[in-house]
């Protein structure tokens, strides 16, 4: 794939200022700001030495061809050329040590740790408690009887092996057993059929993918420390859909009418969760091997805004059906992830916990990862090639999903009531021994 910085150095030379406030937003150190204008304008300025010493020698060479005794001339000159010759290739050298697409680059290192510029219509605010919630759906469930934690609802009927996942793999796993692992599938179907009917085309992609690919989409190097890789074949477990879906096109210009284009896959997902002081350490909610629908948008820079709500909307939609409480908050600008300029949390209401939690993610990341994966468009053929826009959201998860299920519908004998939507794809209308 072809190597590309993640922060446009474009923006950076034209608004310094836009990025200096969107790191502070962000409660970064925005003086990186300052060594990227350096680095870079060492760069150009060894691109003109360069261009001037080339201009010069080409003067000379055709001073040669005009006199009247070219050998004279040529051994008067030589020694001009030659020196010139030499400037030109130590200038060179200087500009593709700097250049932003050498591997080596002090630039380029600086562009690459760097996050995406936030929206201006992200919040305010240094982390989770400064998030706003946009919209509300559903009451949680009052019960009269004492309610029970979805691992607890799981292992009771039958349907959650925690126990044997963990003598097989250890902890952060969990086996589905009969009416669990059918759940579960059934699941996975009635979203992908979701999925198809709102317009998105269904992708089988690899599992494991190379070192190229997850640095395509900005998985690498800021998270690598959470992923499972093979170093001898050079490849990585996806932690996501979001990796193959988003790369699918790497490389490519596309035509504006086929734009937008809109993925949903199926797939496990691998991560080396560790969660957060021991938060999570029982249940679905944090493993290290899970499955759920990834949504994914690649559109033109001025659809992605309303993309962004059309696919917060999708995975909304899928809630609804299954009858769950859920809210959906703005991230607030210290809490925006490094790939994203905006993004919705959809958090599905968990008894367990008395609270919302996350279900779904979704993010515009406008030209972050195109710009790395080299996705452009053009407007007519022969226009100028323009990077497109990429977005992703979960469509859902399984396991959280089936926590939220488990919990929100459990009945006072332990059963669990399938929401009706969700029946044709389970065959059974209540989850029981």
């Amino acid at each position: 794939m072809a190597r590309f910085s993640m922060l446009d150095i474009a923006v950076v030379r034209r608004d310094p200022d836009r990025v200096r406030r969107s790191a502070r937003r962000r409660g970064l150190d925005p003086s990186f700001v300052d060594d990227v204008l350096r680095y870079d304008a060492e760069y150009r300025s060894a691109l003109s030495a360069a261009e001037t010493s080339k201009a010069e020698k080409n003067r000379i060479s055709a001073e040669i061809g005009r006199a009247s005794d070219k050998a004279a001339a040529a051994r008067e000159l030589r020694p001009k050329i030659e020196t010139l010759t030499a400037a030109i290739a130590r200038e060179e050298e200087r500009a593709r040590a700097l250049s932003p697409e050498h591997d080596d680059s002090p630039l380029r290192a600086l562009l690459e740790q760097s996050p995406n510029l936030l929206d201006d219509t992200v919040p305010d605010g240094a982390d989770e408690n400064a998030n706003v919630t946009m919209r509300v759906w559903g009451e949680p469930p009052t019960f009269d009887f004492a309610a029970k934690p979805h691992w607890e609802i799981g292992e009771a009927l039958g349907a959650i092996d925690f126990e044997r996942a963990a003598k097989l793999s250890g902890s952060r796993f969990a086996a589905l057993r009969g009416a669990g692992a059918r759940l579960s599938r059934a699941l996975a179907q009635f979203f992908l059929d979701r999925a198809g009917d709102a317009g998105y085309e269904e992708v089988a992609p690899p599992l494991l993918v190379s070192r190229a690919t997850m640095w395509s989409t900005g998985q690498l190097s800021k998270f690598a420390d959470a992923m499972f890789s093979d170093a001898d074949a050079g490849l990585y477990m996806i932690p996501t859909a979001e990796v193959p879906l988003t790369a699918l096109h790497g490389n490519e210009i596309l035509a504006i009418d086929d734009l937008p284009k809109r993925y949903a896959a199926f797939t496990p997902c691998f991560r080396k969760e560790a969660g957060a002081a021991g938060k999570d350490t029982r249940g679905l909610i944090r493993l290290h091997q899970f499955e759920k629908v990834e949504l994914v948008w690649l559109t033109t820079p001025e659809g992605s805004p309303d993309a962004l709500e059309r696919l917060t909307g999708d995975a909304e939609a899928l809630l609804r059906a299954l009858e769950l409480p859920y809210r959906v908050v703005a991230l607030c600008a210290g809490d925006v992830g490094f790939n994203a300029a905006k993004t919705y949390d959809i958090e599905v209401w968990l008894p367990s916990a008395n609270a919302y939690r996350e279900v779904s993610s979704c993010s515009d990341c406008t030209d972050f990862q195109a710009r790395r994966a080299n996705i452009r468009f053009r407007r007519a053929p022969s226009a100028k090639p323009e990077l497109v826009h990429t977005l992703n959201g979960s469509g859902l998860p399984l396991g959280r999903t089936m926590a939220a299920l488990l919990e929100n519908h459990q009945r006072a004998d332990g059963s669990v009531a399938i929401p009706p939507a969700l029946r044709p794809y389970t065959r059974f209308d209540v989850l029981s021994k």
